[in-house]
């Protein structure tokens, strides 16, 4: 049987993680940089632990007030300690509350930097590799980040996204255009059914793109992110589409 995880950032200061959590198969816990905290981090990890949901880390550039979603011109060794540092947080509370970290997913600028420049990419593999060679990474399908991570021997798993369009050349269309999101959310469902199924999805251009869909993020801090996660859950499940977390090396 086909299957598809679902995965979602949370810990973010959204009130739906409790409601995400009956839906998505993995979870993306937001470690400091742009949301969260200690008591946070713990008390979604245990939700997470409840629901039977996987969870990772979602490290992210240090930058509340644009909730890490501005460029910025870190080094590669500047990377490099900024996911060590949040990883190993978000590692050291899954050990005290008995839950283990299955991956790691940056957020944000962070994200779309290391899918688009290798050195950054290399340094968010490195990062991770030297916690733990176990861990799973999240990345933009066809982007950097997928392949430096399978370069440095970790499990990378192809992303893609539910609630974005996409760019001719695979990357997401940015937030500032007016084009950025699906806005309806039976035609997201439809969109990640397709991507599933058909490995396509069309871009903002109009010619179809070629991806590898393993994951597909559901965002959990926008103002309907539950009724689309529903649907789409709901859609997958019609389409014959099992929920499930990715399975480690």
């Amino acid at each position: 049987m086909r299957s598809i995880d679902l995965n979602c950032d949370l810990g973010e200061g959204c009130a739906n993680d409790a409601a995400l959590m009956e839906i998505i198969s993995s979870a993306n816990i937001a470690c400091g940089g742009h949301a969260g905290d200690d008591a946070t981090m713990k008390s979604t990890a245990e939700l997470a632990r409840a629901a039977d949901v996987a969870v990772g880390a979602h490290p992210s550039y240090p930058d509340k007030v644009n909730f890490g979603r501005a460029t910025r011109a870190y080094t590669p060794n500047e990377v490099y300690e900024i996911v060590l540092g949040q990883v190993l947080a978000m590692g050291a509370i899954c050990e005290v509350i008995g839950v283990e970290m299955k991956h790691v997913k940056p957020h944000g600028a962070l994200y779309n930097q290391a899918a688009d420049d290798r050195k950054l990419a290399a340094s968010v593999a490195a990062a991770v590799r030297s916690i733990d060679d176990s861990l799973i990474v999240f990345g933009l399908s066809g982007s950097f980040l997928i392949e430096e991570s399978e370069r440095a021997g970790l499990k990378a798993i192809s992303e893609v996204f539910a609630d974005r369009t996409y760019q001719y050349d695979g990357t997401l269309t940015p937030r500032s255009r007016e084009d950025a999101f699906v806005t309806d959310a039976a035609e997201a469902a439809a969109r990640v059914v397709a991507m599933v199924e058909t490995g396509c999805v069309p871009t903002t251009s109009g010619r179809l793109l070629s991806l590898k869909a393993e994951t597909v993020c559901l965002h959990g801090d926008g103002p309907h992110a539950l009724s689309f996660a529903r649907e789409i859950r709901s859609a997958l499940d019609v389409a014959g589409i099992a929920i499930a977390a990715p399975k480690g090396v």
